[in-house]
Formats: structure tokens, C-alpha cells, sequence
């Protein structure tokens, strides 16, 4: 059988250390596959005008899986003076690559896991009973729908007339916001179709099915915004009554849910929710399992086979400077098993996640965060672990 090619996309800062570590520890597990380095991020939206270029977008097409380390994002008018000076007389806008990788390819199904290691300092604790100390075992699956909502980029400031006009129409926006001139008005919208919605409920509730979660949790906010929380809540209910009876479908309020996460995170197995309230929640509990350092994550499409595999931390500009990179590849190499996972190389998968809590449990190597350090460039003096000493740890446990 030859060998699989991955997509390889860097992208910004601390994106390409981590990427590299974490497929070293590939490479060590036994997983063999080609490497092709995609082109995207910050640069070359600054050289070219595109951070999205499209050849990027043809290694994906064909080779349909990619690892991805993290990107650099700044607001609209930051983006702009960063563009080259021969670039900046041609009306470009920038718009975020990931966002707009997801939607060309429809990878519209993410999965967040935030998963307890046991013995990671950083875990979430709590007090009990007579003042003793508990350390909740939290194991939630999120299921974010990724190309729709407030995420979807259909936003305007300064509407033109007829969107302007068709709002007039709405007689909650006449009332509200009708007295205000219309150039001083911006507008981003959340929309929900149906055939999303449903695909990220049914992916939710399968998860929930295969690995033996006892309920999947709609985390919206139906009783305000009544249309598309409401539509979501709406089909859950309909989807678990004839096809998951035997799974609880419970119904959160996010701001709720950002209380309830730190007062009984056990309480939980699948949560699904929409781009925005999705992104808050996993978050949220990311930080119960010890911050960003460990949140990993997957982007797909079912139809397509096309997956993309990426940690949910930024691109952390100031840490790539520094002449040792001190920054957690967890996060990185947890979103490799993921992609291993997602390719049926399970065993790999499940062996390289055994090294890392190894690793975790055991104590002896720890990051800057493990350590509960300031992330300063001198962490590694005072027995921090650096980014390449963490790979080599888990390594030396394959």
C-alpha cells in the first residue's frame, strides 16, 4: 500500500514548531505517510493579498486530509496596513483562512474533545463536603457547527439599500434601530439551515451512541434567540425521539452553561451548539483539562472525506520569537490522533495518546503552563520543559 500524503499548513507563530513536533511523534509511532507543506496565513496575505492561496486549496482537494498549526487574525484596518504597498489600491479585505478553508470545502462538523489527564497539575478542582478537595473527571465531546451563524461572514457596515430596506421591513429593527442614520449602522447575521443543523445534531448524537455517552446537550440560547437556537432545539428533539431514544437530550442556556461548567462538568457527555456558543463552550472546557495547551480539534466533511486537523489555540506571535520555543505540543499532537482517528489508523492513535498521559501522569516533564509559569523566554532555566523536550518525552515513551 503506498503511503498517505498529508497536507502540512504551518501558518503563523508557533504553528509550525508545534506542527513539527507533533510529527516526529508520528513518525515514531509507526504511522507512515508524505508530507506536502501547504501555503497559508498571515505572510501571504501581506505578500500576495491572500492568506487562502489556491494552490493550498488544490493540495487539499487532492489529497483531502491536512494538519494545521495556527493562524495569526487582527481586525479589518490592521489587516490592511499590513498589506505590501502595491496591494493596498485593490479593495482587498482580509477574511480569516481558516474560516474561509472550512466553508470552500464544507467542513462544516467540529469535534472538540476536552478530556481529563489524570495527574495533570492543571486540572480542574473544586471543593466538596467539609472543605475536601475534589478533581472532577470531565470527558465532553463538543460538537461545534462550523460554517454557518455568526461566523458565516454575511456582514455589513453601512448596508447598501436594499439590505438596509429589507431590514425596515422587520418591525423589531424599525423600532430599534429605525431613528439611526444608516451609515452608522453594522450588521453581521446568524443563519441556520436546516440541512447543517441537522448533519451536526446527527453527528452529535452518533458520537454520543459509539462511545457510550449517556446525553448530548443542546448548549444554545432558544428562549432569546428564538428562530435559529430555536430551530436547533427544535430538530434535536425530533431527531432524538426517532432515532435516539435511548440517548437524554437535555437543553442549556450558554450563559448558563458557562456557570454549570465549573459547578459539575462530570455532569456532561456530548454538547452541540452553533458556530459562536460552540466556540465559547469549548473554551470553557478546554480550561477545565488545563487551558489551550490541550484543546485539539477536527473539521470535517462526511460527504467528502476531507478533514482538517488543528489545536484550538492562536498563533501566540511573541513565543515564536523566542530562541527556544516553550509552548505545549499537546494540543497539536492530540489533534494528530484525532486526524489518525478520522483515517482508521485507531491504533496508532490509541498508542500515542497512552505515551502522552504517560507522560502527564508521570510528572517529571512539564511545560511553562504544567509548571505554572509565566510563559517568559528564561522558563527553560527553571526546569520548564521546552516544546521539543515535551516531544522527545512522548517519544520516549513509544
Amino acid at each position: 500500500m503506498s503511503k498517505r500524503t498529508i497536507v502540512s499548513m504551518p501558518g503563523d507563530g508557533i504553528g509550525k514548531v508545534v506542527l513539527d513536533e507533533a510529527i516526529r511523534v508520528l513518525d515514531a509511532a509507526g504511522f507512515e505517510a508524505d508530507y506536502v507543506e501547504g501555503d497559508i496565513g498571515w505572510e501571504f496575505w501581506r505578500s500576495e493579498g491572500n492568506p487562502l492561496p489556491q494552490r493550498t486549496l488544490d493540495l487539499i482537494a487532492e489529497h483531502k486530509i491536512g494538519l494545521f498549526g495556527a493562524i495569526t487574525s487582527k481586525p479589518k484596518d490592521e489587516a490592511f496596513n499590513a498589506l505590501s504597498p502595491e496591494l493596498q489600491e485593490k479593495g482587498l479585505v482580509y477574511a480569516s483562512p481558516i474560516v474561509g478553508l472550512r466553508q470552500h470545502f464544507g467542513l462544516d462538523i467540529c469535534l472538540r474533545p476536552c478530556k481529563t489527564y489524570k495527574g495533570n497539575p492543571l486540572n480542574f478542582i473544586r471543593r466538596g463536603p467539609n472543605d475536601s478537595i475534589q478533581e472532577p473527571v470531565v470527558d465532553v465531546a463538543i460538537f461545534r457547527q462550523n460554517t454557518e451563524g455568526l461566523y458565516g461572514g454575511v456582514e455589513w457596515s453601512n448596508p447598501p439599500k436594499q439590505v438596509y430596506d429589507a431590514l425596515m421591513t422587520h418591525p423589531k429593527f424599525k423600532q430599534n434601530f429605525g431613528d439611526a442614520p444608516v451609515e452608522e449602522v453594522s450588521v453581521s447575521t446568524r443563519i441556520f439551515t436546516k440541512k447543517c443543523t441537522e448533519r451536526i445534531l446527527r453527528a452529535a448524537f452518533e458520537h454520543a451512541k459509539k462511545y457510550g455517552y449517556k446525553s448530548v446537550t443542546v448548549c444554545e440560547k432558544p428562549n432569546v434567540i428564538r428562530e435559529t437556537s430555536g430551530m436547533m432545539y427544535k430538530m434535536a428533539q425530533e431527531i432524538q425521539k426517532a432515532d435516539f431514544p435511548e440517548i437524554e437530550l437535555w437543553n442549556t442556556n450558554i450563559d448558563a452553561q458557562m456557570m454549570w461548567l465549573t459547578k459539575n462538568p462530570e455532569n456532561y457527555g456530548v454538547i452541540v451548539a452553533g458556530n459562536m456558543f460552540g466556540d465559547i463552550v469549548s473554551d470553557g472546557f478546554a480550561g477545565l483539562i488545563g487551558g489551550l495547551g490541550f484543546a485539539c480539534s477536527a473539521q470535517y466533511n462526511p460527504e467528502t472525506g476531507i478533514g482538517v486537523f488543528e489545536p484550538t489555540h492562536g498563533s501566540a506571535p511573541k513565543y515564536a520569537d523566542y530562541p527556544i520555543s516553550i509552548v505545549n505540543p499537546i494540543a497539536m499532537v492530540e489533534s494528530a490522533c484525532m486526524m489518525l482517528d478520522f483515517i482508521d489508523e485507531q491504533e496508532i492513535a490509541k498508542k500515542i495518546r497512552k505515551a502522552v498521559s504517560d507522560v502527564v501522569s508521570e510528572g517529571k516533564v512539564k511545560t511553562y503552563d504544567m509548571a505554572k509559569m509565566t510563559g517568559k523566554a528564561d522558563v527553560v532555566d527553571k526546569d520548564a520543559a521546552s516544546t521539543v523536550e515535551m516531544a522527545e518525552a512522548i517519544i520516549s515513551k513509544l
